[in-house]
């Protein structure tokens, strides 16, 4: 077993963690391949992405609890090998409506990785270093978005779209041969205590009382929802309205991912020094700054590539910023439950997203439009929910409020 401080061991946490955005943006350059194989159409293909979230959010309730009561590492990895087996079922689909119904069961596996991989960095580090270690978490992460589609349009080309699922299912056994073997179980001792749905109701209630969790939530939930949007709309206008192939979507995509590592660098680099509720305003501003553009640009037709990415390469800076102190934030002052914490969040961030990808893909005119207005709300919703944090927090004070302890780090 490793040092659970070690670089190896955040390393293997964050790979973890990525198992989420693996499973959403690999397959995205091959959305326009799955309607013509399966001959259906573009609402139905965006289905099985936001299928994957309604059930990623949906077991991330249940994960939590369960993490609480019985440890880390046993419940993850349970959720990795439903995970395996699910992703090789794709494999075989024969229809549309077989593959989002296996996405939803690979989504509630591979749920655990992002949920329990926080709770293990709040685990580890505690309040004051979780919000620097979830950053540079992030940044590691973002390599695997950005390599993600690259990689996926040309296995897409070269071998076909069952190609991606067989890769993911490899990934899983790799994670539950490393977990299994390396990493040693990291609930504090004597957290574990009894699961039953009347306290899990309670410890819910509990958070959403809170007078900062449910804003520091939301914040998260908005930026990631604008983000979504992105992942939901792009391969449509960029392969399909603007005419480029799924190889070229990777490399722009990529681009993307640069201006979500770089917010996530920034982070990492400032938050002791200016704290989290300073940073959060600043990834806020940059992220609806980043959305009200691309949607000015759509609205006054301009039809060029650039007009989404560099726009969207400021909102992902937001996007970079934000999110690692938002968890941090509505981690802090639970350590005693630091798993429920983050799983009501992930419920309520992945269900905002799921909600934009359908609506999204129902206003989907072919162009840009649909998608860009979406960024832009969520964009400016992210900056209303931190600035009706820094009222809640501004009306009360305490020790145990997340937003002074992780500003004091």
């Amino acid at each position: 077993m490793i040092s659970p401080k070690s670089l190896l061991a955040t390393a293997i946490i964050a790979s973890l963690v990525a198992i989420g955005p693996l499973s959403t943006d690999m397959y995205l350059p091959a959305f326009p391949v799955l309607m013509q194989s399966f001959n259906t159409n573009i609402n139905h293909v965006q289905q099985t992405l936001s299928v994957f979230l309604i059930g990623f959010a949906l077991a991330q309730l249940i994960y939590g609890p369960l993490s609480d009561r019985y440890g880390r590492k046993p419940v993850l990895l349970g959720g990795l090998l439903l995970f395996l087996v699910s992703s090789l079922a794709i494999v075989f689909a024969e229809s549309i409506t077989t593959l989002s119904i296996m996405r939803l069961f690979q989504a509630i596996g591979g749920s655990a990785g992002p949920v329990l991989g926080r709770a293990m960095v709040r685990d580890i580090h505690g309040p004051k270093d979780s919000a620097r270690l979830l950053s540079y978490i992030g940044t590691a992460m973002a390599v695997a978005p950005a390599a993600a589609p690259i990689l996926g349009g040309y296995m897409t080309v070269w071998f076909g779209w069952q190609s991606i699922f067989l890769f993911l299912a490899a990934y899983a056994l790799l994670g539950v041969l490393v977990l299994g073997t390396s990493i040693p179980e990291t609930a504090p001792p004597g957290s574990h205590h009894i699961m039953s749905v009347g306290n899990m109701l309670k410890n819910y209630t509990l958070l959403l009382k809170h007078r900062t969790w449910r804003w520091y939530t939301l914040s998260c939930s908005f930026v990631f929802a604008g983000l979504f949007s992105f992942l939901s709309g792009s391969s449509f206008v960029i392969i399909d309205f603007l005419g480029y192939k799924e190889e070229q979507y990777g490399l722009f995509f990529a681009l993307v991912v640069a201006g979500f590592m770089a917010g996530t660098l920034i982070a990492g680099r400032m938050v002791r020094q200016i704290g989290i509720n300073r940073l959060m305003g600043y990834g806020s501003v940059i992220a609806a700054t980043g959305g009200i553009s691309m949607a000015i640009l759509a609205i006054t037709e301009v039809n060029h590539v650039a007009a989404i990415v560099v726009p969207q390469m400021i909102y992902m800076m937001g996007v970079g910023i934000v999110m690692p102190q938002a968890m941090a934030g509505a981690l802090a002052p639970f350590p005693h439950m630091a798993g429920t914490s983050s799983a009501f969040l992930g419920f309520i961030q992945m269900s905002f997203a799921a909600a934009i990808g359908v609506l999204v893909g129902h206003y989907h005119d072919g162009s840009p439009l649909s998608m860009a207005l979406s960024i832009a709300l969520m964009g400016v919703l992210t900056l209303v929910s931190f600035l009706r944090l820094r009222l809640a927090s501004d009306n009360e004070e305490g020790d145990d409020d997340p937003m002074t302890q992780a500003d004091s780090a």
